[in-house]
């Protein structure tokens, strides 16, 4: 699929890999909306984006919210192509912490923003997908990329949570692909290592070059920019569908 003048979602496009990936899709011609709930960050990305993004504010977990959001985005484009999926949340907990047990409402959060906030945004995608008609030369509708990580095959201590709703992105991929493959819809899941996102760049520099030292090669920590290089690839490339493409540097994290 060819990117320039797709229109693209990308959810938590506000900061982070969400935001690398806006910035690339705008680079080559997309029109991206950003969905996010940082209105702040969101309303800055926009403008410094230009004309190609628009800032849209919504919780991914509400099914009205998202009903009334892809209602909008017919009725604005009258098309939609692409929808990255970034929104998620990094809790740590262990379940026999110093602090007591592990809470319910914890792993409910992160379940909730990591598994449902993705599916409830990627069935309403998929409807409005299949409605997009074929131009000339074209052989997919659409192209749906979920944000998994490493955590999903290696979680650490305290990543219960964390590790368990990584898992259901990574076990979605290929039931969803193999359903949407009649509606000329690819599915594909990006599962990163460590990144150099805000949250790392504001350890200890010690820490961060202990973390990238254990990455086989390159020694050093993934940049959002690769990330948003992946994701267009993965557009551009229409034999890629239905898999999990780990992101990591050939690291494979141990026990500690």
């Amino acid at each position: 699929m060819k990117i320039q003048g797709k229109v693209c979602i990308v959810t938590g496009g506000a900061s982070g890999l969400g935001a690398a990936t806006a910035v690339y899709l705008v680079e080559k011609k997309a029109h991206v909306i950003l969905v996010d709930l940082d209105h702040t960050k969101g309303i800055k990305l926009q403008q410094q984006l230009g004309e190609l993004a628009e800032y849209v504010s919504l919780d991914v977990t509400d099914e009205v919210m998202a009903n009334d959001f892809f209602e909008y985005i017919e009725k604005k484009y009258g098309q939609f192509n692409v929808l990255i999926n970034c929104a998620g949340i990094a809790a740590s907990a262990k379940i026999l912490g110093k602090e007591g047990l592990h809470t319910l409402a914890l792993f409910q959060k992160v379940m909730d923003i990591n598994v449902i906030g993705t599916f409830n945004m990627l069935r309403f995608a998929a409807k409005l997908m299949s409605k997009y008609e074929l131009q000339d030369h074209e052989e997919e509708r659409g192209v749906i990329i979920n944000t998994a990580s490493i955590a999903a095959y290696e979680g650490q201590i305290g990543q219960t949570a964390y590790a368990a709703s990584k898992g259901a992105i990574v076990a979605m991929t290929l039931p969803l692909a193999r359903e949407l493959a009649r509606e000329q819809i690819r599915v594909m899941t990006i599962a990163p290592g460590i990144m150099e996102t805000p949250m790392l760049q504001a350890m200890p520099q010690n820490v961060q070059q202990a973390l990238a030292d254990m990455v086989p090669f390159p020694k050093r920590l993934a940049k959002p920019e690769e990330f948003a290089f992946l994701v267009g690839h993965i557009i551009e490339n229409s034999y890629l569908n239905g898999d999990v493409i780990r992101f990591d540097g050939a690291i494979r994290m141990q026990a500690k």
